[in-house]
């Protein structure tokens, strides 16, 4: 497929893209304000808002109690409220809402409301939710062979733990929503969401009416990440309220702070292991314990741990295996997806016991996770039952190491951590094999409709939301390719609940496989009604040799009978024929993803579609005093099927391996012992800057790779090159590790900031020191 530039990049260099704070409402519009808890957990003692009613420019303030529907915003269990009633879990959970004349006059108010609080034991870290046994829902479990026998003959073993840290999702446009209500009942959402339906539902119940009196709507997004997935919702309801409170439209935005402090991040973890293994590093056994912190409220932790699960195998076949996963509630906001979904925990897990191996055999890591790589016919079935079919992991190996130019690469590595103390480089290669689908698989279906004007335009609505990944200029693409009509003809327009109904979210990489297979299924309705009109057109031109419907084929803008070439009609010519015969130019699409299945119960299954591979190789230099890193170099070859767009493929590779860069190395959540984020705003929290990307950033996409049975050969894009970022951060390993000569593995977990990496230094050079007195 062609690269074609980004649909709205233009709009977004110009200035002129419109975000949900950017519409022109109506000079009626009100301010949304929220006044949101200062504790971790504390009982509401009393609550009183009269004062803050009184003042001039307040229209609304609510509180619970005036809540017409149900007080519920969680996305699958009900355990969150909308409002507080008479107790709160975390700091940033909402109390009060404001609507005002402006921001100011509403900050007045919350000033004026008078809260009284009595403060409770806080559960603030995942260790202290264990022992006090906070568990949030019944463990999962995942088995295969026979774990503790194994255990017990394995030639080597080992055991211990790891901790990976949360991470904000840093999207650039904060949470926003804009309520506008309408006669009667209706309302309707401009909101910043990655799940219009599941919005909308929510509103319509916070509301106490049916959905059909709501209308969500989603031109595009200012980033996501899965942040929008589910928590998007929150300031749309809160929105709603007020509108529906006040008659008048209202806005909620929240400011940058806010946003962090308000909402969740992704799931801290903390794992324990213990596997056995052979002396040429073979893995034979591994038992799994992943512990997520879920935060106050269920939201899709149990679906995150889940993904988590079936990923902490990675690229690596386990003949004997067994992984449980426990969700612990803490007095933190809400945790929830974020990109990888569980998968970049859970693969981390492996990553590290694979250099924990390699060390203690004192091989180069990349020999042990070679040797352990699923195969393409045998050794090739993960922990819950699913074969890894068309495998490209070992062919993805082969031609990484030699354009990544490795084995010379690490000879000159070593030449140079021998003549440098305090400066050492490192290098890392990783892979990622991810599946593609919602592993719950009612999930995985999509709606459309298209709609073909009499002038020959396009206009497609489909389920998916567009957040800057793409989506819909891949969904122009496809439209105009099925109709062999040019980019222009094709309009996407936002997506609407009224237009397309009961979507799923636009997460787990699906978007394009989904709603791309239901617009193809919308086309190809039209090119048959469409077909028809040509046939008996040209039949009509050539009575004596008639044209069939089967013979129409549809290119170059034109309509035209592949028998007869010469029998054709320009596209824009057949449209006003095609209406004065009566025939619809509108037709609704649907797709579900088929022979995908999961049986919780047991842990087995075929849970996805196909799994996307791909495997990168970074070098890094790192400053043993100070724990300053660069990277130099990092090679990257991802696996896409046949690409729809390579431009807007590539550039997910990159963004996806960056911010996965951050969450392994600068991006450190932090909270004091009140349950406060102290990483709640830019000069905290650190995302990665352009001195952050690698000097030297190759990425290739893997050819003759076509994804059969998916919308156009393709494959999903968006999460898989996040965990490549692994790389980045077991070359830190690497480079660290050399400061004892790779006998040594560093106690070096995620994110590897700069103290903890000083901190790694120093501790293996104590234990070297250590161990040569003795």
């Amino acid at each position: 497929m062609k690269t074609l530039t980004h649909e709205s990049a233009v709009h977004h260099v110009t200035g002129s893209a419109v975000y949900v704070d950017d519409m022109p409402i109506n000079d009626r519009l009100l301010t949304g304000y929220i006044v949101y808890s200062p504790h971790a957990h504390a009982n509401i003692l009393r609550l009183d808002v009269e004062a803050a009613r009184a003042i001039p420019g307040i229209h609304a303030v609510l509180t619970s109690r005036d809540i017409p529907g149900r007080n519920q915003m969680g996305p699958v269990v009900h355990d969150e409220p909308c409002l507080a009633e008479t107790e709160v879990q975390c700091v940033g959970q909402a109390v009060v809402l404001i609507a005002g004349e402006s921001e100011a006059i509403c900050r007045a108010g919350a000033e004026a409301i008078e809260i009284e609080y009595r403060p409770l034991d806080a559960i603030l870290d995942l260790e202290s939710a264990m022992r006090q046994n906070t568990l949030l829902a019944p463990e999962r479990k995942m088995e295969r062979g026979n774990v503790g026998e194994q255990l017990s003959s394995a030639a080597r073993s080992m055991d211990g733990e790891f901790r990976s840290g949360a991470q904000e999702h840093w999207y650039l446009e904060t949470q926003c929503a804009v309520c506008v209500p309408a006669e009667g009942r209706e309302v309707t959402l401009y909101a910043s969401t990655q799940h219009p339906s599941e919005t909308q539902a929510i509103v319509a119940e916070v509301l106490g009416i049916p959905k059909n009196e709501v209308t969500v709507e989603v031109r595009r997004m200012g980033g996501a990440f899965g942040g929008k997935e589910t928590q998007a919702n929150h300031v749309a309801a809160w929105a709603a309220l007020l509108a529906n409170k006040t008659g008048r439209p209202v806005k909620v935005r929240l400011f940058r702070d806010d946003d962090q402090i308000i909402t969740g991040k992704r799931h801290r973890f903390f794992s324990r292991y213990r596997v056995g293994f052979r002396d040429d590093g073979l893995l034979t056994v591994a038992d799994i314990e992943l512990n997520c912190d879920a935060g106050c409220a269920t939201d899709l932790t149990m679906a995150i741990l889940e993904r988590a699960m079936m990923h902490v195998d990675n690229s690596y076949f386990i003949p004997h295996v067994r992984i449980v996963g426990r969700a612990w509630k803490t007095n933190l906001p809400s945790n929830t997806a974020f990109r990888g979904f569980g998968g970049p925990q859970g693969m981390a897990v492996m990553e590290n016991i694979l250099d924990r191996i390699a060390r203690v055999l004192g091989k180069d890591p990349l020999e042990i996770r070679r040797i352990n790589l699923y195969g393409k016919t045998s050794n090739n079935t993960t922990p819950y039952g699913q074969t890894v079919d068309h495998n490209h992991l070992p062919d993805l190996f082969d031609q990484i190491l030699k354009s990544s130019e490795y084995e010379q690469r690490r000879v000159a590595i070593d030449a140079f951590n021998e003549t440098h103390d305090f400066q050492k480089k490192g290098m890392a290669l990783s892979p990622v094999k991810f599946g593609i689908s919602f592993t719950t698989s009612f999930l995985n279906q999509a709606g459309a409709l298209v709609n073909i004007y009499k002038d020959g335009s396009l206009l497609v609505n489909h389920g998916g939301t567009e957040m800057g990944q793409g989506l819909h200029t891949k969904i122009r693409q496809i439209a105009a390719k099925e109709f062999g009509i040019p980019m222009e003809r094709v309009k996407v327009n936002a997506t609407n609940t009224s237009k397309v109904p009961n979507t799923s979210a636009t997460a787990a990489s699906a978007g394009t496989d989904l709603n791309g297979a239901a617009v193809k299924n919308a086309i190809d309705q039209l090119k048959f009604r469409l077909s028809r009109v040509a046939a008996r057109h040209f039949s009509e031109l050539a009575l004596e040799v008639p044209s069939s419907e089967e013979d129409i084929v549809f290119e170059e803008d034109s309509i035209c009978d592949m028998r007869y070439p010469k029998r054709r009609l320009k596209f824009d010519e057949l449209m006003p024929l095609a209406v004065s015969k009566g025939t619809s130019l509108s037709a609704t699409g649907y797709y579900k993803t088929p022979n995908i299945h999961f049986d919780r119960e047991r842990g087995t299954g075929r849970p996805f579609h196909y799994f996307a591979f791909g495997v990168a190789v970074t070098e890094v230099l790192v400053d043993i005093l100070t724990g300053h890193h660069e990277i130099l170099r990092t090679d990257i070859l991802h696996d896409v099927g046949d690409s729809i767009n390579p431009a807007i493929d590539i550039g997910q590779i990159e963004g996806g391996y960056i911010q996965g860069v951050g969450w392994c190395t600068t991006e450190e959540m932090k909270w004091n012992n009140q349950g406060h984020t102290l990483t709640h705003s830019p000069d905290t929290y650190k995302i990665p800057s352009v001195q952050d990307i690698p000097k030297d950033f190759r990425v290739q996409l893997l050819q003759q790779a076509t994804n059969s049975g998916v919308i156009h050969g393709s494959k999903a894009v968006a999460e898989p090159p996040f965990m490549l970022a692994l790389s980045c951060w077991l070359a830190i390993k690497d480079a660290v590790s050399a400061v004892g000569s790779h006998r040594v593995e560093p106690e070096l977990e995620i994110p590897a900031t700069a103290e903890a990496i000083v901190l790694a230094g120093y501790r293996l050079r104590h234990q070297i020191k250590h161990e040569s007195v003795l």
